[in-house]
This record gives C-alpha cells, sequence and structure tokens, in this order.
C-alpha cells in the first residue's frame, strides 16, 4: 500500500489584528506568555520608552537649526529661557516660561526700534520655535513647517522675525511676542513624547501675547509630524485660526477650529517678511 504524502506545514493561522494594527501605532493585542506579555513585546516597549526619555533629555542643536532656517527667510534671533540648564528646567517649569535677563533687555531694546512706537509697525504673526520637551521634533519638523507657513501667508499679513528659543515653554512666547510687539505669536514647540511619538510637533497661537496669558487662552494644532499632520496641513490651519483671530479679536477656548469645513484660498499670496 502506497503511503499518503505529507501534508505541508500551512503555518500559524493569519492573526485577526493583523488588519486594525495596520491603521494604527497604539499597541493593540499584544499577547501573553504565562501571566506575561511576550518578550518580543516587552523589549519593544522598552525601546519607545528610552526614545521619549532621550527625546526630553537631548540638547537642541540651536546652531544647525538657525542655518536650516535662515534658508527659508532671514537670520533667526536665538533667545534662552531663564532656566539655565537642562536639570533645572525640567524642575522648574516657571523658570522656562520666562526669558533670560540679557535675552529680555535684548529683544525690548529690538521691539523699540523695529515699532517705531507705533501700532501700524507691529508685526501681525510672529513665530517663536522653541525646543520644549522634544529637541528632536524640532530639528526634524521645524523646517519644513516654518517654510510652509511662510510659503502660504495671506496677502498683507506682515511677519516678524524668526526666533529661536531654548528651554522654553509654551507661554514664554508670550513675554517674546510682548517684547518684539506682535499682534498674534505661534509656539512651535517639541511636546512631551508619547510611546509612540518621540518627535510629534506642536504648535500654540495667542492673540495679543503677554506675561500671564492662560491655556485656556491659546489654540493649539498637534501632531506634526510625518505620521501625523503634514507641515503644509498644519500650516493651512494655523492660517485658518490666524485669520479667524483677527476677525474676532482673541485665540483659546473662544475660538473653535473649523478649519477642516473651510475653503482657504488655493494660492495665497506671500505676505511680507520683517526680518530682525
Amino acid at each position: 500500500m502506497a503511503d499518503t504524502p505529507a501534508t505541508p506545514d500551512a503555518g500559524p493561522p493569519p492573526d485577526p489584528w493583523d488588519d486594525m494594527r495596520a491603521h494604527t501605532a497604539a499597541r493593540l493585542a499584544l499577547g501573553r506568555a504565562g501571566t506575561a506579555i511576550p518578550t518580543r513585546e516587552l523589549l519593544d516597549f522598552g525601546m519607545a520608552h528610552a526614545q521619549a526619555r532621550d527625546a526630553v533629555h537631548r540638547p537642541l542643536d540651536a546652531e544647525g537649526l538657525a542655518t536650516q532656517l535662515a534658508s527659508a527667510g532671514g537670520t533667526p534671533l536665538q533667545v534662552a529661557s531663564a532656566a539655565t540648564d537642562r536639570a533645572t528646567y525640567l524642575l522648574r517649569p516657571d523658570l522656562g516660561r520666562r526669558l533670560g535677563d540679557a535675552d529680555a533687555e535684548r529683544l525690548r531694546g529690538l521691539g523699540r526700534q523695529g515699532n517705531g512706537g507705533t501700532p501700524e509697525a507691529r508685526c501681525d504673526l510672529l513665530l517663536v520655535v522653541a525646543d520644549g520637551l522634544s529637541s528632536l521634533a524640532v530639528e526634524r519638523h521645524a523646517a519644513p513647517l516654518v517654510q510652509a507657513i511662510r510659503g502660504t501667508a495671506p496677502q498683507g499679513w506682515r511677519i516678524g522675525p524668526l526666533v529661536i528659543a531654548t528651554q522654553a515653554r509654551v507661554a514664554l512666547g508670550d513675554e517674546v511676542g510682548t517684547l518684539l510687539g506682535a499682534r498674534l505669536v505661534a509656539v512651535l514647540i517639541g511636546e512631551r513624547p508619547g510611546l509612540s511619538s518621540p518627535d510629534s510637533l506642536g504648535i500654540y497661537l495667542t492673540w495679543h501675547p503677554q506675561v500671564g496669558r492662560s491655556d485656556a487662552q491659546r489654540n493649539c494644532i498637534s501632531n506634526v509630524r510625518h505620521e501625523g499632520l503634514a507641515p503644509a496641513a498644519a500650516a493651512a490651519r494655523l492660517w485658518w485660526l490666524c485669520q479667524e483671530a483677527r476677525r474676532l479679536g482673541l485665540t483659546g477656548i473662544g475660538l473653535k477650529d473649523r478649519s477642516d469645513a473651510a475653503t482657504l484660498d488655493a494660492a495665497p499670496a506671500k505676505g511680507t517678511l520683517a526680518d530682525g
């Protein structure tokens, strides 16, 4: 009697979670090994945690960033907060919200020189690029985002000098905007890293910036990165918010982001750059 041919090993059955995993970076259905998660998943989690921690502690190469941003037009101003080092920055958020004395005085002088004391001479929008909690996000995404913002400025908008701020929190933009006479300030800042997004960049927009503004008086555009919101889309959303902020005279909880339902000009003219 002839032997029955062996049936090829078909391998393990397909994982029903694979289709959902293809659409998200979230950790779904990790499985288990006894009472714990599989070793592979444990190692992946440890790597993601290390990347998030490194993003927080990694110093920003401000000079290299300035060289990148200069190609978008104008030489950036570089400032630092009152937090003298990274450890102080992490332990004292209040110091990260204020400029160091020397830089505050320098910007005050530039503001008096540039504004000439007249409201008409103020810039409409000031961009502040800040390291925040992820310098990696700034190094990867700030330059293309600034280029997209400047390249799609609506007709008649005056953009102030670009500012790079180190050891900076979001509220540092309020003092910078006040000293340079900006009607609106947009802080492009590295967001707190997540376990699947160590390089996420956020944009915080504030109308009539001044020291003491609260987070409720800002609008936020989050997750600007390759796997999230593209620079062009972020720039379009920012300009929609800017135009609405100017119309309403406010930002924050009183300004609802309805940019997805709005149609911006297909090819708006570039605004006037006021490089310092």
